[in-house]
């Protein structure tokens, strides 16, 4: 008789889930983790400066769990006093303008010096997918590995107003885990730019020389923003290119008013990958820092950030309560049906809406 062959797509009995571990060390796990998530002994090691203390923290904000919501609101409140100590650093500019590169290359300038950076990335999500590739942590090898670095992406979502909150409250947790500097990196595109202005000291702009985006950026409203613009991969056959660069936004920032921190852009140049012009813009950012402390326009602008960040965060609550009533939710699809049917307006469906909360 000849032997029945094997496939080679056969299979095997796998190993039981009992045989791998044991169900009760899993039980103990878990036991534990549950113990570990207590508000007090959470900031207590975000004030001992434990990195997985405040991961643990930040995943709680980013949290959509309603139990992980209360203790990350108990924690955020907790570490309230001792926060704001840091200098908030936003920094902005078009995809491939290099934003990783000159933040790697600004975050290990800092940790040379003695100073513990934290980074907080904005990373874009797919409005197909929903998914996000959460990548600065390979784009920032050396930084990633340094003791006095911390980095932390996160996906922006559907909407930037989850973010915004998840990303502010990320940097009180960050100034109480002790970091000098958390810098904010934006995704680069739409409305995150307004968005991470209105949480930041500093706000940095990083420009390309020959994309033809000169005149561009005067048109644009980010320029009244920018606190200075840097005009990155200044080397080689490039730099001629961004000198001229340099003289057309010195021109163009002369166009607009006077700052109310009565401080003027300035404009530089860099080379982030040969490390060039690095520290200049650092001592930058620092005289900008002590002239604004001097003249009392830093603490007056971070008032008016709290004020700002309050009124949105009761409105992008209120919407949240409106769109999660069960009410709102029957007669919402009531009228998207009339208005396929075109038996009404959107504008009409809106106010018979708004009529059900008042």
């Amino acid at each position: 008789m000849s032997k029945k062959k094997k496939s080679a797509l056969s299979t095997k009995q796998g190993v039981s889930q009992n045989e791998m571990a044991n169900s009760s060390s899993i039980s103990k796990i878990r036991q534990k983790r549950k113990v570990n998530l207590n508000a007090d002994s959470i900031v207590a090691r975000i004030l001992d400066r434990d990195i997985t203390a405040l991961s643990r923290a930040i995943t709680l904000i980013e949290s959509k769990n309603t139990k992980h919501t209360e203790l990350a609101k108990n924690i955020i409140q907790t570490c309230l006093p001792h926060a704001n100590k840091s200098i908030r650093i936003g920094i902005t500019g078009v995809p491939g303008v290099g934003k990783s590169t000159f933040i790697e290359a600004l975050g290990k300038h800092l940790t040379h010096t003695g100073k513990r950076v934290a980074v907080l990335a904005i990373d874009p999500s797919s409005s197909i997918t929903k998914g996000s590739i959460l990548g600065d942590k390979t784009r920032m090898e050396d930084l990633v590995r340094d003791d006095k670095a911390y980095i932390r992406p996160s996906a922006s979502g559907e909407t930037l107003g989850g973010v915004a909150r998840k990303t502010r409250e990320s940097i009180i947790l960050c100034e109480a885990a002790g970091f000098d500097v958390v810098i904010i990196e934006t995704v680069g595109v739409g409305q995150s730019e307004t968005v991470v202005h209105s949480m930041v000291d500093f706000f940095l702009l990083l420009k390309l020389a020959g994309a033809g985006d000169e005149l561009q950026g005067i048109k644009r409203g980010i320029i009244e923003m920018a606190d200075a613009i840097v005009i990155n991969k200044a080397d080689g056959d490039n730099l001629k290119k961004a000198k001229l660069a340099q003289v057309e936004f010195k021109r163009a920032l002369h166009l607009y008013p006077k700052k109310e921190s009565n401080w003027q852009p300035q404009v530089s140049l860099c080379s982030a990958l040969n490390n060039e012009g690095v520290s200049d813009i650092w001592n930058l950012i620092l005289n900008f820092i002590e002239i604004t402390s001097h003249n009392g326009y830093f603490e007056r602008k971070r008032k008016q950030q709290s004020k700002h960040w309050l009124l949105q965060t009761i409105e992008n609550q209120l919407k949240s309560d409106f769109f999660k009533s069960p009410k709102i939710q029957d007669e919402l699809n009531r009228q998207l049906v009339l208005i396929e049917n075109n038996k009404t307006t959107p504008f009409v469906a809106a106010d018979c809406l708004l009529k059900l909360i008042k």
